[in-house]
């Protein structure tokens, strides 16, 4: 992966993909959720800002030099979709709603990398920097964030907080714009102190719901809105 080059789908994403067809072509559908619930693939926007949560297959040229995470304005690009999963050691059953307080990977759809911190310094703002780090949905520690929101559990309409677990600080985008090659994206880093440059809020995609199978065994269909 260099800077400039196309991302390569891996097994992780391309299982996701086909879920994403699956909803568009009406393969299966349901409900409106009122939950973002796990294994849910959604868009996550920057209030503030107005910018969604995006990532693509270019490197930072400082700091980790691992896959750049920004914000986009745009609303249609399929590089800002992230799949909601538990962690290494804490399951997260898919159509289970998310708790507040709750610790989950963010895992970016097309290149299969989850939403990564630690304390290497952002390229413009010198906050903390964000990345995508890991393969195929497996990366470490540090993909870890803890989700903030006021009852019991994460609902679509609320603004939310991501604060990583390792190192307390909070997702936020403060303004900054990146030139080429991704002229105009917004830096996204996290910093220590909440404020107006973090609460989120999930926005587009597919929420898994569960549902109970006619002969009494658990499964799980899908609502989603539109792409």
């Amino acid at each position: 992966m260099g800077h400039l080059n196309g991302a390569v789908l891996p097994r992780f994403a391309l299982s996701t993909f086909l879920l994403l067809l699956s909803c568009i072509f009406g393969l299966s559908a349901g409900t409106e959720l009122s939950f973002v619930t796990c294994g849910s693939v959604i868009k996550l926007l920057n209030i503030k800002h107005n910018v969604r949560l995006h990532s693509h297959d270019v490197r930072y040229g400082s700091g980790s030099g691992q896959q750049s995470v920004t914000g986009v304005t745009a609303v249609e690009d399929s590089n800002s979709y992230w799949s909601v999963r538990g962690t290494s050691d804490t399951l997260c059953h898919r159509g289970t709603p998310v708790k507040c307080g709750q610790t989950i990977r963010l895992t970016h759809v097309n290149t299969g990398r989850n939403l990564h911190s630690h304390y290497f310094a952002s390229p413009l703002s010198s906050n903390q920097e964000v990345s995508a780090f890991g393969e195929e949905g497996e990366g470490d520690h540090l993909d870890e964030w803890t989700v903030q929101c006021g009852g019991s559990v994460w609902k679509r309409e609320e603004a939310v907080h991501f604060r990583h677990k390792a190192t307390d600080a909070l997702l936020a985008v403060t303004g900054e714009q990146y030139g080429r090659p991704i002229h105009g994206q917004r830096e996204v880093h996290a910093m220590s102190n909440p404020s107006q440059h973090s609460p989120w809020k999930a926005m587009e995609g597919i929420f898994m719901k569960p549902s109970e199978s006619p002969a009494g065994s658990r499964d799980y269909s899908h609502s989603h809105t539109e792409f």
